[in-house]
């Protein structure tokens, strides 16, 4: 079992070892003779016979460990693990002993072959391109390395992606299997230019060949014993993997060896007597070469004990709500509910269920309340209540009693909330619609249908009204999802009121000022004057009767005048309450007094879209926006710069002032008293104008296993509810999930856990989803010194090839250039024999000496400077690499062109391009687009509108032409170029563009991927998964999801040339778009 997160560890009772059979093997690679199998299980590292019998482990670190390689002569295995946070390469002898550690640089290394002479270990990694090369820098495109097997200088092997690779016996050539770009590694079934191809690589002439050149998924090549036929895995045939076979001299000629349906065949390998291995359906076989597949019978001894964890948390809440005598928050932590107390900090956890509860909602009294929990398959409204009287708060209650709210039902319940004067419930049933349970009768209503409801996930946004009569709520008003209105609508159900009305994003409503407005925010101010997306927001009010809205409108004066004399007639009015209370010698009932002064709220609907008024002066990145119990001063969430900080604004003075810097993002609520919280993952309260924080100590108690299990079934059912083609592309989900449910009491940990959803949801065929984990980093994370390395460099120290504009070394008093020799690093000598990265490990930010020679000069010198994160050179590389390519189309058209690159579809690179074409490309003839390695976004639209201009006008002046018309969109010729790894809207917006007829495409194929998807953070919230719930479909019923866009003119950029700095695709662009000048 392994530690996956920092936490106290018990155990149960010990549970005694035995044998078992195990399933989800994965990694396995036959010995180099063809008598033992390695295999990863549970995390871990296993050798067992090729016939079968018992497995012993190789490793048993609380680390993950994977990807297992044999050595040429069987005596070694190398491998990948975590035991120092990022993945590294180590090397173990094949019958077990103590590791040895052969890489240090904290990117993720993974090997995957020994060379022929047993003396290098092969492994793919995210270091560094070769400094000529016109590759763009993507943390999703590795290269590969090889160290020494018993540990040296890291060197490269090729500047491109190159995974699973095998060696010819004499070492002239390797196979591997290429990777393209961003989809994920476990999808099924899809044929497109993203799926992966198996090459040849020649080691003396560097030439790359694509052996399969197939619009399906060809991977994992391995030689047989003779080095004349090719065993790969291949989805051919409509089919799942399956081993084929072809002769390396003749590619074309495939042959299918094995027939398994349904699932895939994974990890490939042959021994020198000709036997195969690989895995199927979570278990080993092996088969001869004319023979069948054979199950290899294996006995694992393990501690089958699921450990149980305790896990502390004073952070990460979610789901916070405030108790109505502001006493006591609500919230949830890893998907159980707790109660804090405000004033103490004391916690006590409500719930104890592997499932997840959410969305606490308090009763009047503050002694019950009402969550969702998504216990027995199915969302559902459940209450925990104090039960002895004298205890007047959860979180020192001893006795609570927990039951189902209402009987139960085959719909989704969720989203309660109590009504004010605490006789009803409202909540959202079958994930679109909003009922209301009456505590009294026990009987339920509808108050809205689906009609306005597009969202799957079971939410809506909606608050009650302070005389539980009403609803505020978000809802697509105009079928213009996702661009929500504010609506209001009666307790008792009804037609919807618009309130908004309008084609922008309002959201947030919070009854405000006695329940006489309504408190929103909306983009209609902030909306970016170019991209649709990423707008900033704005607070307003809507104002539900005349007397509010004139009463808001007075000046200060007026203002206070008015308050003054309705404080007189209050005062008169009580003065004569009490003589007529003593005349009748009787007495109000305090609650009755309450009541009474809860008068119905009145709501004039004519002219309330002229009751809408901006409150902020600013458009922000807003969080929340809440107005205070006197309706006087508005407080606000905003981030301007960093994190979010809290402001207030006098509603009538209208000058914002901070209140507290970096308070975090968080919902802002008020207890009945109108005292207001902010409860994000810290919880704060604002007293005396100032936050005041809010703590809580909460323990979990977890079981891995039963945790896992409650994941997996909410993975099935959200996917079964919302994806976004009802008919699953075909697969028979129910059964599938069986069929992968199996394994779960085999998967031990969160890598093995992500890989199984990734090859689940992978059955799907569909992109933007798969399981993803993110486990811990590197104990030191790699800096670096904005600098590229010669890799063709073997003496001492490291050659400079290029210094990076902007990086630590670009400075007026800095002396180095290409050719210079870095030497030592804070004193200690870099030599050949050692990965001089341990000297770099820790040492981003921090003043680092640097000592350097000069070949040419013969001058040694020292410069101190700050090395920086791979993050932020990341950043510098990628504008290196636009940089370039802007250099290249100015050369080569001869400054008639210009170019831009759309990093993402969002509003940051509108910017950028808009800035671009219009500014210094503006008297360009022409301009290329380049939207290659786009990972998607919402920008076709906007990318439609931009390039599609048609000259209609001249600004003339004086018989000077000042400017063309339209004059904020591009008028003259484009080309677009794009690739495989293009994505998502990286997708549509390239398919938009042809569709338009606006100019050619030129480059590789894109994917089909253009679906909009939730990525949902499971409890365990390093894991994630991804659910497409929304396709975009053509006029005749097929969506642009699977359905592959073919450039007009097809060009690829060849392996060999562009590490050498060639950009073919770009040339080509550049050419065609001359031809049409001309």
């Amino acid at each position: 079992m392994k530690k996956l997160l920092a936490c106290i560890s018990l155990g149960l009772t010990a549970a005694a070892a035995g044998a078992e059979t195990p399933l989800w093997l994965r990694d396995a690679q036959i010995s180099p003779d063809g008598k033992d199998i390695v295999f990863c299980y549970k995390g871990d590292i296993y050798k067992v016979a090729a016939e079968g019998g018992k497995a012993v482990a190789l490793t048993s670190q609380e680390s993950y460990e994977c990807s297992p390689v044999w050595s040429p002569d069987g005596k070694q295995i190398a491998f990948a693990s975590d035991r120092n946070g990022g993945f590294d390469v180590y090397t173990v002898a094949a019958d077990g002993g103590q590791a040895k550690r052969l890489t240090y640089n904290s990117a993720s290394e993974i090997p995957s072959a020994f060379t022929p002479d047993g003396k290098y270990v092969l492994f793919s990694a995210v270091i560094q391109d070769p400094a000529q090369s016109a590759l763009f820098p993507t943390g999703a495109m590795g290269e590969l390395y090889k160290v020494p097997a018993d540990g040296g200088r890291t060197e490269q092997v090729l500047g491109t992606p190159a995974e699973m690779v095998c060696f010819s016996k004499n070492g002239n050539y390797f196979l591997y299997q290429d990777k393209k770009g961003f989809e994920d590694e476990w999808r099924k079934h899809h044929t497109s230019s993203i799926t992966r191809d198996v090459w040849k690589y020649d080691v003396q002439t560097k030439q790359h060949t694509n052996l399969t050149k197939r619009a399906g998924e060809d991977r994992n090549p391995v030689l047989a014993p003779d080095g004349k036929t090719v065993y790969f895995l291949s989805e051919r045939n409509k089919g799942s993997f399956n081993v084929y076979s072809f002769p390396i001299d003749q590619p074309e000629q495939v042959k299918e060896l094995t027939k398994f349906k349904t699932h895939p065949v994974r990890f490939l390998s042959v021994g020198s007597n000709g036997m195969l291995c690989y895995t199927y359906n979570g278990e080993i076989y092996t088969q001869t070469t004319n023979g069948s597949p054979k199950k290899v019978a294996i006995d694992l001894v393990s501690d089958n004990e699921d450990k149980v964890q305790f896990l502390k948390f004073t952070s990460g809440a979610e789901s916070g709500a405030v108790s109505p005598d502001g006493k006591q928050i609500a919230f949830t932590v890893r998907g159980e509910l707790f109660v804090t107390s405000v004033e103490y900090g004391t916690t006590k956890q409500i719930t104890h269920t592997a499932a997840a509860e959410s969305d606490p909602t308090w009763s009047e009294d503050s002694r019950t309340l009402v969550y969702t929990s998504e216990r027995d398959g199915r969302y559902d409204l459940y209450k925990a209540s104090i039960v002895r009287e004298e205890e007047k708060g959860f979180p020192n209650a001893t006795v609570i009693k927990e039951e189902r709210l209402l009987p139960e039902s085959k719909l989704d319940r969720t989203c309660a909330r109590f009504s004010p004067d605490g006789k009803e419930i409202a909540f959202v049933e079958g994930r679109n619609r909003l009922m209301v349970y009456n505590l009294d009768s026990k009987k339920t209503r509808q108050v809205t249908d689906e009609s306005t409801c597009y969202r799957t996930e079971g939410t809506i946004t909606y608050t009650w009204s302070p005389d539980s009569k009403w609803f505020a709520l978000e809802f697509i008003g105009n079928r213009h999802d996702p661009y929500s209105d504010i609506g209001l609508v009666s307790a008792q159900g009804g037609k919807i009121t618009n309130l908004t009305n309008s084609g922008y994003f309002s959201s947030s409503p919070h009854w405000v000022m006695d329940g006489n407005a309504i408190l929103f925010q909306t983009d209609r101010y902030g909306m970016r004057a170019h991209a649709s997306w990423g707008s900033l927001s704005d607070a307003m009010l809507v104002f539900l009767n005349r007397d509010a809205y004139d009463k808001f409108r007075l000046s200060k004066e007026d203002y206070e005048l008015q308050k003054e004399l309705e404080k007189e007639q209050k005062a008169a009015k009580e003065k004569a309450d009490e003589k007529k209370e003593k005349k009748a010698d009787k007495k109000k009932d305090k609650k009755e007094d309450n009541e009474e002064d809860k008068k119905p709220i009145l709501v004039e609907l004519e002219g309330i879209t002229d009751r809408i008024v901006r409150l902020t002066p600013n458009s922000s990145d807003m969080a929340d926006a809440m107005i205070d119990s006197k309706g006087e001063t508005l407080y606000y969430l905003t981030a301007f710069e960093g994190d979010y900080d809290l402001w207030k604004l006098d509603l009538r003075k209208k000058d914002p002032q901070l209140v507290s810097k970096d308070a975090g993002f968080s919902q802002m609520e008020t207890d009945k008293e109108g005292k207001i919280f902010l409860l994000g993952r810290k919880f704060q309260t604002l007293k005396d104008g100032a936050l005041k924080p809010v703590s809580f100590n909460a323990t979990v108690k977890i079981s891995g296993a039963e945790e896992r299990n409650y994941m997996f079934n909410h993975v099935y059912r959200e996917e079964k509810e919302r994806f976004y083609e009802k008919g699953m592309h075909g697969v028979d989900w129910d059964a599938m999930s069986a069929d992968y449910r199996r394994f779960l009491p085999h998967i031990a940990n969160n890598y093995d856990f992500a890989e199984l959803l990734s090859e689940w949801l992978g059955e799907l065929n569909v992109s933007h989803t798969g399981g993803r984990y993110y486990g811990p980093s590197a104990v030191e994370s790699t800096a670096s010194l904005g600098v590229l390395f010669d890799w063709n460099y073997t003496g001492k120290g490291l050659k400079v090839a290029e210094v990076i504009e902007k990086g630590p070394f670009d400075h007026a008093n800095s002396n180095v250039k290409p050719g210079v020799i870095l030497e030592k690093i804070d004193g200690v000598e870099i030599d050949p024999e050692n990965d001089y990265t341990v000297l770099l490990n820790g040492k981003a930010k921090k003043k680092t000496l640097a000592s350097l020679y000069d070949p040419a000069t013969g001058k040694r010198w020292d410069e101190v400077i700050l090395p920086i994160s791979s993050g932020a050179l990341n950043d510098l590389l990628y504008q290196r690499w636009v940089k370039q390519r802007a250099a290249d189309v100015e050369k080569w058209s001869n400054g008639r062109l210009g170019y831009v690159h759309i990093q993402s579809m969002d509003d940051e690179s509108f910017r950028n391009i808009y800035s671009d074409i219009l500014g210094k490309y503006n008297q360009c003839e022409g301009i290329v687009i380049d939207t290659r390695f786009n990972g998607g976004g919402r920008l076709h639209e906007d990318v439609e509108v931009l390039f599609s201009g048609e000259k209609y006008l001249t600004q003339v002046i004086r018989g000077r032409a000042a400017c063309d018309m339209p004059s904020r969109r591009w008028n003259k010729p484009s080309i677009m170029v794009q690739c495989e790894a293009n994505y998502s809207n990286a997708h549509g917006t390239p398919w938009v563009y042809k569709h338009k007829k606006m100019g050619k495409l030129v480059g590789a194929p894109v994917p089909g991927t253009m679906t909009s998807v939730n990525w949902e953070r499971l409890q365990d919230k390093s894991l994630i998964y991804g659910i497409p719930v929304i396709g975009y479909q053509l006029p005749d019923g097929s969506y642009l999801e699977n359905t592959e866009l073919e450039p007009d003119i097809a060009v690829l950029n060849a392996p060999e040339t562009v590490v050498q700095g060639e950009d073919t695709q770009l040339r080509t662009a550049v050419e065609e778009l001359l031809k049409e000048l001309k």
